[in-house]
This record gives C-alpha cells, structure tokens and sequence, in this order.
C-alpha cells in the first residue's frame, strides 16, 4: 500500500532558503513560487527551521514607522514568545526569522499520522525528510486531501490485489468488492473471523478509502479457539511448575 506514505503525495521540488539569506530574498521567493512558507536548511540540507508568511506579516507590523519612536525591548523577565517578538523586529535574515525546531514529517510516514501531526501544531505545510533526516520534498494539506480524489475503480483495484490477494491469498473474485464515492461495501463468506477483521481493517486504511461496510460472514470463529489455547497452555504450564 504504497499510496499511504506521504512520499507518494509530497512535493519534491522544494523552495528552501539558508541561515543567512535576506529577509527581502525570502520575501520575493514565497511572492514569486506564490507559497505561504518554506523550510530553512544548513550545508547538509538538513531542516533546521521554517518561515511562513505569517513570520514576515509579523517582521513588519513590529516594526515601528519613521515617524514613531524606537521600541526598547528588557528581555529580561519577558516570556518566550514575546522575546521572539522583540527579535523578530530585527530580524534581517533568514535564521533570525525562522521558527525553530521545525516541525516535520518522513517520506515513509503514513498520510494518516501526517494529517494527526499538522492538526495538533496547527500547520498547513510540513518538510519531508528520507532516512538521513535532509530535505526532500514539501507536503501540505491540500497534498494530503488529494487521496480521497482517488477514482472509486482504482481503490476497489487495489483492495482486491492488495488485501485480497497478496495478503489473505484469496482467489480475487471471491469476495464481492465494491466502490461508490469511496465507499468500500465488502460482501462474502470467508474461512476464519480473523480473515473478516484483517480484510475490514486493511482496507479501511486503503487511501481514497471514506468508510467501510462489512457485510463479510465466516465459518470459525478463530478467536474463541485462541482464548481456549491460550487458558489451556496457562494450565499446563501452571502444572508443570507445581511438577
């Protein structure tokens, strides 16, 4: 299930800016790619920080007019974020706007956990990053919301190959698989009430996939017989060490 990794969705031509580059070359890059925010990167390009618009709005608002007196600033005794503010007015590049530690997201992480990630630090953009933590494409919510596009043909194309098939082994028309705005209708009788969970739960994880209707049936019901085991092994175990 390739399509649930956010490398799948994310952009991969990235705008980015270094520590030092000017606060007007940041300014004419998010005007002229016409986005609302990039990653800040070292030599390594390794993320160490990002800017959004919203960094730039705020330069600009704290910083007084010609006419208006200087601000004077005691860090002393402020709190975090209002000695950000007073830095912020000026900040001159790029490494003195940004916000740091960066929140980010790995190519190999799930589209599900992203969306949890971007909702809890109420962000709409996140860098990715491969294995050795440098930058390798940008991901943003529209990215993420792209998956429920998904043709209604493809999704039940992929439920039968991947849940069915390569991973419950069953012939692919032996279980009825259908698709309407997303909505995946599972029809059937299988072996095992195991097999009904990991078909149910597998593809509800499907991208694209808006619900799951479970209409599969089964012969055994395998988690009564594991329960029994498992009380029987405990017996059994328990009678050897009294031995």
């Amino acid at each position: 299930m390739k399509h649930n990794k956010v490398g799948s969705v994310m952009t991969t031509e990235v705008v980015r800016v270094e520590y030092g580059t000017p606060f007007k070359e940041v300014a004419r890059l998010l005007a002229a790619h016409r986005i609302s925010g990039l990653p800040v990167v070292d030599e390594d390009d390794k993320v160490i920080g990002v800017i959004s618009e919203t960094d730039l709005v705020a330069r600009q608002a704290a910083t007084p007019g010609p006419y208006e007196p200087r601000r004077r600033f005691a860090f002393l005794g402020l709190t975090r974020g209002a000695r950000r503010q007073a830095a912020t007015v000026h900040a001159r590049t790029a490494g003195r706007l940004m916000t740091a530690p960066p929140v980010t997201a790995h190519a190999d992480d799930t589209i599900v956990a992203t969306a949890r990630t971007m909702a809890r630090h109420q962000v709409e953009r996140l860098p990715v990053l491969d294995e050795a933590d440098r930058l390798v494409g940008i991901v943003t919510r529209r990215d993420l919301l792209q998956v429920f596009l998904r043709p209604d043909k493809e999704i039940r194309d992929e439920v039968i190959e991947d849940v069915l098939v390569r991973t419950l082994w069953l012939a692919p028309r032996s279980i009825d698989v259908s698709v309407v705005q997303g909505v995946v209708t599972l029809t059937g009788h299988m072996e095992r009430k195991s097999e009904t969970e990991i078909a149910r739960s597998m593809t509800a994880r499907i991208n694209g996939v808006v619900d799951v209707a479970d209409r599969l049936t089964y012969r055994l019901d395998d988690a009564r017989v594991r329960t029994r085991e498992q009380a029987l092994h405990g017996v059994a175990d328990d009678w050897r060490r009294r031995v």
